[in-house]
């Protein structure tokens, strides 16, 4: 199950990044994902490893605790 899809996407654009400024900070950190990839995790369609939770904090600059909180 994916519960983080709404904060990443809350975050994201927070941050006043788009879906592939997002995609290219992940690229960076060794991890190979589209933008219609990151827009499935987003709208909780896209399961999401733990591997990728730690991924998406980095690339978002935020503890891997607030990806869990509610927006």
């Amino acid at each position: 199950m994916n519960i983080i899809g709404p904060q990443v996407h809350h975050l994201r654009e927070e941050q006043n990044l788009t879906q592939a400024e997002l995609v290219a900070r992940c690229n960076l950190l060794g991890w190979d994902i589209s933008r219609g990839t990151l827009a499935k995790i987003e709208a909780r369609v896209r399961r999401v490893t733990d591997q990728e939770v730690l991924l998406l904090s980095q690339a978002l600059k935020v503890p891997v605790e607030q990806l869990f909180s509610s927006v």
